[in-house]
């Protein structure tokens, strides 16, 4: 080793005792080589810890992280990974590890691995590792409509007949040779396999051992039908407060189940991509995506704000002499196009999240449309006394401060409306408000704000 290699080594040892972020060290480790390092840093980590860890690196970096970590990508680190990450890590993953890991998960992680997957050989791979019954109920839930509740459920289900007592429950869950890693309740069945009740873990422990499970039930028990879509199930959960719930076929039989972890996720899914889409964002992008990838999905949506731009430019044009003879308009006119849009995304944002989470319905549109509209007149009122003062102050013009302030009255009280309405009318019509309302609004705002602003102006000032 050099005297320079040397320092450089003592600098990196240096480095690794002080207090500092985690990332930053395994970043070190990964660029030294140094796969002690790695090792420790990464040894006492939760999977997903270890998958931040690895969705904040470089491309190259994870490779090195493949190759020089003496841990194993498991399930579980796979299965908290971003999709497009996943799916470049097992293309770099050997087969013999791949198969390791999914063995690991349950099947409803193993269809959320399989079905985000362009690579089909990568996913024979992973079906190949599984055992047969594991691979069948795979294959079945792939089957179901994408986003529905057959593809949110395990199959590793503890059942019952609903005849038995709490002893025979407990004798059968102590010689089984298999049970789920994490269940909650136990699944009461008839003989034909339709699911009719379900008893907690703990009612069972705490109940005499000649106690009928029937007995005993949760009154919170429903079931799920397989085509169901994910997102009524996760609504169902939080708004019923679900622990699991059964999924059944068409004929009412026993499919799986469904777990509070899943339902979670499928809410937080949703309300992360209703908040990227009223940014025009794409809900599939991470922040591990190359820039052409990025580009190509933001682009369609600043296209769209370039038309709608257009339009409020249009109105603007109608007005050119006014603005040429009175010059302090067009150093007003975007004061009241910005007020407009932040209220009407204030609103908007409201009026979607209302929508995704039911609490805005047909019973109580009108009062809410109500309630913005006239929040934005109050506001818009005074704002108007703010800027009615500016202007007679910055340009000793008391008609052009009434000019601007009553015309930002009216935008902001039609911002407060289109907020509301517009995510409304393009639900009923089957559009997702969440990913058009945005240009919509935003387009209603300044073309109400230029032409009430510069109307008013022509009117009063001319």
């Amino acid at each position: 080793m050099t005297e320079v290699d040397q320092v450089e080594n003592d600098d990196y040892e240096d480095d690794i005792e002080l207090d500092q972020p985690r990332l930053r060290l395994v970043q070190k480790a990964i660029d030294a080589r140094d796969r002690m390092a790695l090792d420790d840093l990464l040894e006492p980590l939760h999977g997903a810890d270890i998958a931040d860890l690895i969705e904040q690196i470089t491309e190259f970096q994870r490779l090195t992280l493949v190759e020089l970590w003496s841990g194993n990508i498991d399930g579980e680190i796979l299965s908290e990974l971003d999709e497009g990450l996943r799916e470049e890590l097992l293309s770099s993953l050997p087969a013999e590890d791949v198969a390791e890991a999914v063995r690991e998960l349950d099947t409803d992680d193993v269809v959320d691995l399989i079905e985000n997957l362009d690579d089909q050989s990568q996913a024979g791979v992973i079906l190949g590792a599984l055992d047969d019954a594991d691979r069948v109920a795979v294959e079945q839930a792939l089957t179901f409509p994408e986003y529905s509740a057959g593809r949110l459920m395990q199959r590793e289900v503890v059942i019952a007949p609903s005849f038995w007592t709490v002893g025979q429950a407990i004798d059968h869950l102590r010689t089984a040779e298999e049970l789920p890693e994490q269940f909650y309740h136990v699944i009461l069945t008839d003989p034909r396999m339709r699911p009719v009740g379900h008893v907690t873990l703990g009612k069972i422990l705490s109940s005499p051992r000649d106690m009928p499970l029937a007995d005993i039930e949760e009154d919170s028990f429903r079931t799920f039908e397989a085509t169901d879509p994910e997102a009524e199930v996760a609504y169902a959960f939080n708004q019923y407060h679900l622990i699991s719930a059964a999924v059944v076929d068409e004929d009412d039989r026993l499919l799986g189940v469904i777990t509070i972890d899943d339902a979670m996720s499928v809410l937080d899914e949703e309300a992360e991509e209703d908040i990227l889409r009223l940014a025009g964002v794409d809900s599939e992008g991470s922040l591990s995506d190359r820039t052409l990838g990025t580009v190509r999905r933001r682009f369609p949506w600043l296209g769209v704000n370039l038309v709608t731009s257009i339009l409020a430019s249009l109105v603007i044009a109608q007005f050119d002499a006014v603005i040429t003879e009175i010059v302090a308009l067009a150093v007003l006119m975007p004061i009241v196009a910005s007020m407009g849009g932040n209220a009407g995304t204030q609103s908007l944002t409201v009026a979607v999240r209302a929508l995704a989470t039911r609490d805005l319905t047909g019973a109580n549109v009108w009062r809410v449309i109500r309630r913005e509209v006239m929040a934005g007149l109050i506001n818009g009122v005074a704002f108007a006394i703010v800027m009615g003062i500016v202007g007679v102050i910055w340009f000793g013009n008391p008609m052009l401060g009434a000019v601007i302030g009553v015309a930002m009255v009216i935008n902001l009280g039609v911002a407060g409306l289109a907020g509301v309405g517009i995510p409304v009318v393009l639900e009923k019509v089957g559009v997702d408000p969440a990913l058009a309302s945005g240009a919509f609004v935003t387009t209603v705002t300044d073309v109400v704000g230029f032409f009430a602003f510069l109307g008013l102006a022509a009117l009063w000032l001319l």
